[in-house]
């Protein structure tokens, strides 16, 4: 039986350890990179990381949109003064590799032995003839329009390639500066627009800072009163929140000895943890307030309580954490990481409900129970008529749920797996207007990659490679809609124009193999020349093949990607040139190939994990059955309600179904091993469920509401997934509680077979 004496060794001892945990957890650093979201251990990203060495990184980029004046065009001189010394400011900053502009593009023609770059702008020049002269020949020119102007001429755009994946720091510095240059060359902030990888991770950081301390507090005042309304004592509110914030500083701890840093999935651990850990302290403070209220001694009473809610904490903790390691299937490290790191944070929190929380009991003096106004209105009472009246409509509570389980199934049939590169960003949000102004009015934002491999260790710049190529480019603007292309035939159409004198009708492949081995000798100049280097390894043994489109989400994607390989098969020889998709848009898409298959296998270990423990623990299939119901109903209405909604299935949201399992299974250990203790003493099995109802009902509903109430501080996120992750999370709890007090003691009234113990000489697998 515990004793204060040992109360106060165990409180030092867990006060020395979370010193310790407070050091690592203060080393966590707040971090987002969309290159942690490729599928790891993927023969595709091996592929890509060694094509990006060879070629760069297709996302290495800020693009920089500008918007003319009113009533005025992107030729306006004084307005190309503006982009012009905006461009020559950005070539100077430090992780700035290129900048392409209008005023950087020219216009290469070879004369003699010289290469001459004619401008295809003229900042300046007031004169409205060249102004004329100039938008002609633009206009003429492809790859100009929609890609440095937008096809109205009201827009232009401005390409900063920068370091190989650029951190936050040094990316955050060099965007702070072009703003400050914005405004001071006169641009609004409406009058400009920023997009790419590294605006993205920039903004995504500053908001998970934000939202962690938001989630945080909303998260301490709602579970604060719902404490103060449960117990009506200060201890039964700092003593819970005492025990879970350690256990955050804990996990988090864990995290920073790891060195692991905050991303977006990781954000959610300490909300996660302050709700899901407040299980255990509510069943014990509940079970410990109930045995004093029986006139038991203090020390007694809490000797009863951890004998009795050890065992069924010890098995919801370990079903809980099994639901979070259940996400280490995935082939996404920040899925991974959440799930392992969470998981270990709800064993710890475990560790320190049943240590530090009856160390701090022992030393409390007996609290003076607070007696209810009326003996009905205590919660013996209003569980005493809840339980009449489900057993009294029981048939009216299964067909309900008959009904409403047959309509979630049909709507869940239409959840579809799709995601987009912004996909967390709701659809008003700045960050995501902005990357949609590049939709609208240039090309995208969308990277797409091809490598391409000639046949038999040949060139890319033969004229047969060069022709199949063009095909490919063809197919790619008139169907699969790329707006931006750029290949080796790009790069041969323009030293044919160049070495035509700049005619843009000379803009295309040679002839002859006579003709394009002449081009390559003059192209000498060229070859040195980044944007060649881009396209074309030196020896000519790989070409990329490069462009960008809109962000058409997974799904299309998907469908154009098939057509895609369909028209390579049917039109294109292999035998003479090879081609293979790659990039990074390609390796998030390929992330949708797993989500089903990894919430099916942690599912799957979720089930098959309680079914060991009710088999252990009641040697019964039935009971197994009894179990599993009211726990697998919520999840599948909560699939009805994404179905119903047009929630997709994407990285976030794939992982609701496994978390909410396990947790919402969590009550339904707790009323079994409750219930298998009352069997022991109780030959009748309706006044076991009774008793049992009666013991668990308050700490089940009291645990559910902080955790629905925990959940939904979520749904301010500005990240969509982090909204439905706090939404439908939510929701499968609700439904789950609900399921808890009404179809599980019929489905136990109604399925299991229970000896009397007079009577049991074994236990049969029923």
């Amino acid at each position: 039986m515990p004793t204060r004496r040992f109360a106060y060794p165990i409180l030092l001892a867990l006060f020395l350890l979370t010193g310790l945990a407070g050091y690592f957890a203060a080393q966590l650093r707040f971090n987002y990179n969309f290159n942690d979201f490729y599928p790891a251990s993927d023969p595709d990203l091996a592929y890509y990381e060694e094509y990006a060495q060879r070629f760069g990184n297709d996302n290495d980029y800020v693009l920089l949109g500008l918007e003319a004046p009113t009533g005025k065009t992107v030729f306006d001189p004084q307005f190309l003064v503006r982009v012009d010394s905006l461009t020559q400011f950005v070539r100077r900053r430090p992780h700035v590799v290129s900048v392409t502009s209008p005023t950087t593009a020219t216009n290469p023609v070879v004369e003699g032995l010289g290469v001459f770059n004619i401008p295809y702008f003229h900042p300046g020049d007031p004169d409205p003839a060249r102004r004329a002269q100039d938008s002609a020949t633009v206009y003429r020119t492809p790859g100009l329009v929609g890609n440095l102007i937008s096809p109205d001429a009201r827009a232009a755009t401005v390409l900063l390639q920068t370091s190989p994946n650029l951190a936050k720091p040094p990316g955050d510095s060099l965007l702070a500066a072009v703003r400050r240059e914005l405004t001071r060359q006169g641009f609004a902030e409406t009058d400009y627009h920023l997009a790419g990888k590294m605006v993205a991770q920039s903004v995504f950081v500053d908001r998970l800072q934000m939202e962690l301390a938001l989630f945080m507090s909303l998260s301490v005042i709602l579970v604060t009163a719902l404490l103060w309304f449960t117990f009506r004592t200060w201890w039964g509110v700092v003593l819970p929140l005492v025990v879970v914030l350690g256990a955050i500083v804990w996990g988090l701890g864990v995290m920073g000895a790891a060195g692991i840093s905050i991303d977006l999935m990781t954000a959610l651990l300490p909300v996660m943890l302050f709700v899901v850990g407040m299980s255990d302290t509510i069943h014990i403070i509940t079970r410990y307030v109930t045995e004093l209220g029986y006139g038991t001694e203090k020390r007694a009473a809490l000797w009863v309580t951890l004998k009795e809610s050890g065992f069924g904490s010890g098995l919801s903790a370990l079903t809980t954490s099994i639901g979070f390691f259940t996400l280490m299937t995935s082939t996404i490290r920040p899925i991974y990481n959440f799930g392992l790191f969470t998981g270990i944070s709800v064993l710890l929190t475990f560790v320190l409900s049943f240590t530090l929380l009856p160390a701090m009991l022992l030393l409390l003096r007996k609290p003076q129970l607070r007696v209810p106004r009326q003996e009905g209105r205590s919660w013996d009472g209003v569980l005493g008529r809840l339980f009449r009246q489900v057993l009294a409509r029981r048939q009216l509570v299964v067909a309900v749920s008959a009904v409403v389980l047959i309509a979630s199934v049909a709507s869940a049939s239409r959840i579809r797996i799709n995601s987009a590169l912004l996909d967390d960003l709701s659809q008003n949000d700045p960050v995501k207007q902005d990357f949609r102004f590049f939709e609208r009015q240039f090309a995208g934002v969308r990277p797409f990659e091809m490598a391409l491999t000639p046949a038999a260790g040949g060139s890319v710049l033969t004229l047969p490679v060069l022709r199949q190529t063009e095909q490919i480019e063809t197919y790619l603007q008139r169907t699969y809609g790329l707006r931006f292309v750029a290949s080796p035939v790009t790069l041969i159409k323009s030293v044919r124009k160049a070495l035509n004198g700049g005619d843009i009708a000379e803009y295309r492949l040679p002839d002859s193999d006579a003709e394009l081995q002449r081009l390559l000798r003059r192209a000498k100049p060229f070859r040195k020349k980044p944007e060649f280097q881009a396209l074309v390894l030196p020896d000519g043994s790989e070409g990329r093949l490069t462009g960008r489109m809109p962000d058409v989400g997974s799904l299309r994607a998907g469908a154009l990607n098939a057509d895609l390989r369909q028209f390579l098969r049917q039109r294109i020889d292999s035998t003479i040139v090879q081609t293979r998709l790659t990039g990074s848009a390609n390796l998030i898409d390929k992330n949708n190939e797993n989500l089903s298959l990894n919430m099916i296998t942690g599912m799957s270990i979720d089930i098959l994990m309680v079914t060991l423990i009710v088999l252990a623990l009641f040697r019964s299939i039935r009971m197994t059955l009894i179990v599993l119901i009211p726990n697998l109903v919520p999840i599948l209405i909560v699939a009805g309600v994404m179905g119903v909604a047009g929630v997709s299935m994407k990285v976030s949201t794939s992982i609701i179904f496994t978390i909410a399992f396990g947790i919402a299974v969590d009550d339904t250990i707790h009323f079994i091993s409750k219930l298998k203790l009352v069997l022991l003493k109780e030959d009748s099995l309706f006044r076991a469920v009774r008793k049992t109802y009666l013991m668990a009902g308050k700490a089940v509903i009291v645990t559910s509401l902080i955790l629905v109430g925990g959940f939904s501080t979520l749904i301010f996120s500005s990240f969509d997934g982090t909204f439905y992750v706090g939404l439908l999370i939510g929701l499968t709890l609700l439904f789950g509680v609900v399921a808890e007090l009404t179809l599980l003691p019929i489905l136990i009234l109604w399925f299991y077979r229970h000896q009397p113990a007079a009577v049991r000489e074994a236990v049969p697998v029923s």
